[in-house]
């Protein structure tokens, strides 16, 4: 469960990585990407992720009560990765709220996976 865990949360990291480099593009141009050719597609990559991350993530927390890391910032995490998700590929996006999202997410994922990667350690 823990490396199946560690797997999906590298992954949403890369995502988000992708999901920056993509908003940053998209807003210079201010053309937006193609919906059913490219938003859909990787949505739907993320959300499958996000899901099986999100139970699996909390479910650890729980359990494990880790220090700075609560199940409730897991939820948020996951809700703001699905609107991300979408969100990055249009030029109109709020720069702000794309960039606080992100940056919750990605603070949230590299806490998780710092976690994971310690229990291993020992």
């Amino acid at each position: 469960m823990i490396n199946q865990l560690k797997e999906n949360t590298k992954m949403l990291i890369e995502a988000t990585e992708y999901l920056m480099d993509t908003f940053i593009k998209v807003k210079a141009s201010g053309k937006g990407e193609d919906f059913y050719e490219v938003v859909v597609p990787f949505a739907n990559k993320v959300k499958k992720i996000n899901e099986d991350w999100k139970v699996s993530a909390i479910n650890w927390v729980v359990a494990n009560k880790p220090e700075y890391l609560y199940a409730a910032q897991i939820q948020s995490a996951s809700d703001h990765l699905e609107i991300i998700s979408v969100s990055a590929f249009y030029p109109d996006t709020s720069k702000k709220r794309f960039m606080d999202a992100i940056k919750s997410v990605q603070y949230t994922l590299e806490v998780l996976l710092n976690q994971l990667s310690s229990i291993e350690k020992k």
